[in-house]
């Protein structure tokens, strides 16, 4: 893929998630759907961008989390293993201050939003059940790669609720050899927890999928 395209592409994404939170957040405001907004692999903030753009004009009272390691991929699992991500232990040029520079020069007002930094597998344990936010009405789960997914959806999992929506980024990245990791850790964690049916609600650009929460009680029996 030469230059050109490449920035065709990414500027399409990009257009693809304003689109995607315009719609998620009018859809949310409509039915009465509280809580923050929460992303799990910020980078530069792109699509942490275009979440507070949205937010600003539908729903400027949700508070918006960033968490990420701003540091390099970690190296836990086979099944990380991708051809596009970057090699594991290669630092993410800029780090958090970066991400809040990237941020002003969008107009992000720092005080809309809160930052977690270092890899789930440390921070979000240690926040637990009770930690905030205890109130998310969108994650946004932008972890790449199948192990820190499984951290993330754990962290989730106290914190379902019915009308909530869940975003992965990169589920139809999948390789010649298996599904994405992000799609490979959903249908674990949908196993293990039948209480809760993720109902397709949209895609976000090429490799996005967002789903609706609900509670599999809710649902009329087959």
């Amino acid at each position: 893929m030469d230059q050109q395209t490449a920035f065709e592409a990414v500027s399409k994404m990009m257009a693809g998630c304003a689109e995607f939170f315009w719609d998620s957040f009018v859809a949310q405001q409509v039915n009465g759907i509280t809580g923050d907004y929460a992303e799990f692999g910020c980078h530069t903030g792109g699509s942490f961008q275009a979440a507070y753009h949205a937010i600003a004009k539908i729903s400027p009272e949700r508070h918006m989390w960033a968490f990420d390691s701003w540091q390099a991929l970690p190296d836990d699992d086979p099944l990380d293993a991708h051809p596009g991500w970057r090699a594991p232990g290669v630092p993410d040029a800029g780090g958090v201050d970066n991400f809040h520079a990237a941020n002003e020069r969008h107009g992000v007002e720092r005080a809309q939003y809160t930052t977690v930094e270092g890899f789930y597998k440390d921070t979000l344990p240690a926040l637990g059940a009770a930690g905030a936010p205890t109130d998310i009405a969108l994650a946004y789960v932008d972890c790449d790669i199948y192990s820190s997914t499984v951290a993330v959806l754990d962290f989730l999992a106290p914190r379902l609720k019915q009308g909530m929506i869940v975003a992965f980024d990169d589920y139809f990245c999948w390789t010649a050899t298996g599904p994405s990791g992000e799609r490979h850790a959903l249908a674990e964690f949908l196993a293990e927890h039948p209480e809760w049916h993720f109902d397709r609600y949209r895609n976000i650009h090429w490799s996005g999928l967002a789903f609706v929460v609900e509670r599999a009680d809710a649902l009329p029996s087959a």
